[in-house]
């Protein structure tokens, strides 16, 4: 959404209220009536020469400023438009056209003071649809759903008749959990572009969410009759399926979908939670297995396998693929993800760190800066007894007896130990991490491997089926994150969509 081109029909419609709420104001005056007229037919090199001796004769008329924005503007030189339209506001700050002339070339350019002009139309003319159509999407365009929707909802006929624009409202409505309202919203674009694939896609999967099966697969139908099926779309269909009790058909679309899509690791993910939920777990453990023959660095799908295991009983393969699961993916394995800065730049961890080091200074017992240093350095993976690791466990520690129910603090401090041989510590660190957060996934699985390498086993299969719990929850929350942000991705830019 961000940095995203404003829609062509808004910017249109603008520019000609703007141009006829000013014309038909000062139409009858006799002084301006070739100005007027030259305006009307487009001559906007002769409405500037008339507009010259009229401004030398009249300087704080906010009518001629104006007529002089819209002629600069009709030229394209928004520069000196927006100029014009200022000097018509310091001279006259309600003057309406004014307002609107430089409203719509600060949205068009995406300036700072476009939302402050608007809002000012806003108090002038309340019921505005323009301006709340406009103040609509320079919030969506910010990822400011809570702003946009209420804008959204004002535009009235305007947005109602644009796909594009319901798309974008029904989008900030899942945002903000108002689910069968942004069914309502979507099922109205739908029926004006009834061919539209990604906002037919983008309403099943909120159906779906609400529990509506029946109407996803409704939804659906018609992309599903068509030849060479996006598999995304089986995916979203065999979903809709699985929730209507329909099992057979979910296995036999995700199926279709693996085979259009082997290396998509989602789909096996999915195959194997339908697995879990049906007892199914060799059938799984199959599955999966065809999945890592193609993609076989993929973390996740050794998560998966790994709770098919735990549900076998077989635990030492449990571990393993748990293992094998964070030696290819650390942050994201266990369903670890580090706070703020750290997660922000996890692509960049030594800018990450140069970052989190330069605010340490101005704020030196700050737990969690505290932390994020611990991590970044952790994940490095530094030698015991390094410099880089006693900075580390220092900084761990620190955190954690500045905010004593920092159970992330305790994480980093177990998996230091764990890299230290001091499994009796580690045991210590995973367990205050979870009485803090019992659904601390990275230290259960830390708590797992420190037992294991001290001896102590008896305790494993329970904590492996704990985490396996933890994991199948966790793994069917992030599927519909996954099925929406799918469909999302597929959606084209607000503007793409309006005429």
């Amino acid at each position: 959404m961000v940095g995203m081109r404003f829609p062509a029909w808004l910017v249109v419609l603008v520019a000609t209220l703007v141009t006829c709420a000013v014309i038909a104001a000062q139409a009858a005056a006799e002084r301006i009536g070739p100005i007027t007229s030259a305006l009307r037919a487009g001559q906007f090199d002769q409405a500037l020469r008339l507009l010259q001796p009229e401004l030398r004769q009249d300087p704080k008329n906010p009518q001629l400023w104006s007529f002089r924005g819209i002629a600069l503007s009709g030229k394209g030189n928004k520069r000196d438009a927006l100029d014009a339209f200022r000097q018509a506001l310091k001279n006259s700050p309600d003057y309406l056209p004014a307002l609107e002339g430089a409203a719509q070339i600060e949205y068009e350019n995406r300036g700072k003071a476009a939302d402050a002009l608007l809002q000012h139309i806003l108090r002038l003319r309340p019921s505005d649809p323009t301006s709340h159509a406009m103040l609509a999407v320079l919030a969506y365009g910010r990822g400011d759903c809570a702003a946009a929707a209420p804008h959204f909802e004002q535009s009235g006929s305007l947005v109602e008749s644009q796909p594009g624009a319901l798309q974008a409202y029904g989008d900030c409505l899942v945002r903000l959990r108002e689910t069968e309202k942004a069914i309502l919203v979507l099922s109205r674009g739908l029926a004006q572009s009834n061919s539209d694939a990604s906002l037919r896609c983008q309403l099943a999967s909120v159906q779906i969410m609400a529990e509506h099966s029946k109407d996803a697969i409704a939804t659906l139908q018609p992309l599903l009759q068509e030849s060479g099926t996006d598999p995304n779309v089986l995916d979203l269909a065999a979903s809709a399926y699985e929730a209507d009790g329909n099992t057979p058909e979910a296995v036999r679309l995700l199926r279709q979908a693996i085979v259009a899509d082997p290396h998509n690791v989602n789909l096996y993910v999915d195959f194997s939670n339908i697995s879990l939920d049906h007892q199914s777990f060799l059938v799984g453990v199959d599955m999966i297995n065809a999945g890592l023959s193609v993609e076989p660095k993929a973390g996740v799908l050794y998560v998966a396998r790994g709770v098919l295991y735990v549900q076998l009983a077989q635990y030492d393969k449990a571990e393993a693929d748990f293992e094998k699961a964070d030696a290819l993916d650390p942050r994201q394995s266990m369903g670890s993800a580090a706070e703020g800065l750290a997660a922000a730049q996890e692509n960049d961890p030594e800018r990450a760190l140069a970052t989190v080091q330069s605010k340490l200074v101005k704020r030196p017992n700050d737990p969690l800066l505290l932390y994020l240093q611990a991590d970044i350095l952790t994940q490095r993976g530094p030698d015991p007894g390094s410099l880089e690791f006693r900075e580390a466990m220092a900084s761990a520690k620190k955190a954690v007896s500045l905010r004593p129910s920092f159970a992330a603090g305790y994480d980093v401090l177990a998996k230091l130990y764990l890299q230290a041989g001091n499994y009796p510590q580690a045991v210590e660190q995973c367990r205050k991490a979870l009485d803090r957060n019992p659904k601390d996934q990275v230290a259960l699985y830390h708590l797992i491997q420190a037992l294991r390498k001290s001896g102590r086993r008896d305790d494993i299969p329970d904590l492996l089926k704990r985490l396996a719990s933890l994991r199948m929850a966790g793994a069917k929350e992030e599927a519909e994150r996954n099925r929406y942000k799918l469909v999302e991705e597929k959606t084209l830019p607000l503007e793409k969509q309006l005429p």
